[in-house]
């Protein structure tokens, strides 16, 4: 959240935290960075969280997953969005995971990083330590590192979900941001298009767990379910800067022009060693000798992931790609359109399009998820060949 933007206490709270008043603090950067007051574990054992072992891209070339084929009819059903999720990329700075939830997820934090959730279809409350955050299809969720939270699935649709696990802070981009942390003009969004928690819940209860994730000595990812004392949710009010919040993609104002635009115009957030980007609906290039598709380029310095969550994708057309594919263009591979959409794009006016891009600036593993969900045949259709290697 930008570091301007300070929620006001929810409840009647002390003027100032003191020895006297047992409570515990969010903060960035130790007590140099943005911090939040909440209101600790009376027992711990081992959490195993499933299929997290990557897989070099070796040979490399470019992939085409398919994450709805992970849950094939209604297994769905009994999935959280936490122990459910599916990993299919990740590396040291950020692990990228799909899930498909129909049930209730444990109480859960991130203790390695900050998450970005982005909904692909359905809805869910978010409880939180913060209070509700409620979340629709084309909702980013941004929860800060060790936000106790957990995710409630309405209505009888799946509510399908793209995970960013970052091992660092998630924030706007910081060419976005005044000196301040405000957002500036030219920023594609605005902090009124950003949307706190709700009241607080202010839960009882005792002995109740939660599902931590946490770092081990070897940088390797780890488990541990805490059980608390008290609810964690037992919170009279919270003041500060840093809390959980939802954007929306609809909410995203497009940046065009007369040519071709790079992808830097299309950022949202970042992270150490990544950015999130989002191509929605747009007017596209107009100069009169313009082509609207991107041109082909080689990643130099980054691998490429893009998550197709609709509309049409006008570039793609002839690849296999479709609603929910994600697609994996590695650094030190050229790719770019596939052939016929240049001619195709002459003359549109409009792009379709929605999108999530994740550009890392070190190289991907594959999950098991992507593993299991991969199309063999998609490195080749540029070719035409249509078959895996």
């Amino acid at each position: 959240m930008p570091s301007s933007s300070r929620r006001p206490v929810t409840a009647a709270v002390p003027r100032h935290s003191s020895p006297g008043h047992r409570s515990c603090g969010l903060g960035w950067r130790g007590f140099s960075g943005g911090l939040t007051v909440v209101s600790c574990p009376a027992g711990s054992r081992v959490w195993e969280p499933a299929g997290q072992d990557t897989t070099a891209n070796h040979p490399l070339k470019p992939r085409h997953l398919r994450p709805h084929d992970l849950w094939p009819g209604e297994e769905w059903r009994g999935t959280d969005a936490v122990t459910g999720r599916r990993l299919l990329l990740g590396n040291a700075d950020v692990r990228i995971s799909y899930a498909v939830a129909g049930a209730a997820s444990p109480l859960y934090r991130n203790g390695t990083g900050d998450e970005c959730v982005y909904v692909e279809s359905g809805s869910a409350t978010v409880e939180t330590v913060f209070g509700t955050l409620a979340a629709r299809a084309g909702d980013y969720v941004l929860l800060p590192r060790a936000t106790t939270h957990r995710w409630l699935p309405e209505g009888d649709e799946p509510l399908r979900l793209y995970c960013v696990e970052a091992n660092s802070h998630i924030a706007p981009a910081r060419r976005y941001l005044s000196k301040y942390g405000q957002l500036l003009e030219h920023a594609p969004f605005c902090e009124r298009d950003l949307h706190g928690p709700a009241d607080v819940l202010s839960a009882t209860g005792e002995d109740v767990e939660v599902h931590v994730k946490h770092r081990g000595p070897r940088g390797e990812l780890l488990g541990t379910v805490f059980t608390q004392a008290t609810h964690p949710f037992d919170v009279v009010g919270w003041d500060g800067c840093l809390y959980p919040y939802t954007f929306s993609v609809h909410d995203f104002e497009p940046l065009t022009g007369r040519v071709h635009q790079p992808p830097p115009v299309h950022q949202v957030f970042e992270g150490d060693n990544f950015v999130i980007c989002n191509f929605v609906p747009r007017k596209v290039d107009y100069h009169p000798l313009s082509i609207p598709v991107p041109y082909y380029h080689s990643n130099v310095d980054s691998d490429e992931v893009m998550f197709y969550c609709g509309g049409d994708y006008e570039a793609r057309k002839g690849s296999g790609i479709g609603q929910g594919s994600v697609s994996l263009h590695p650094g030190g591979h050229a790719h770019g359109p596939q052939p016929g959409a240049y001619e195709r794009s002459i003359g549109a006016e409009f792009f379709d399009e929605l999108a999530v891009m994740v550009d890392t600036f070190r190289p991907l593993e594959l999950g098991e998820g992507a593993l299991a969900a991969e199309d063999p045949a998609y490195a080749w259709t540029w070719a035409g060949r249509g078959q895996g290697v």
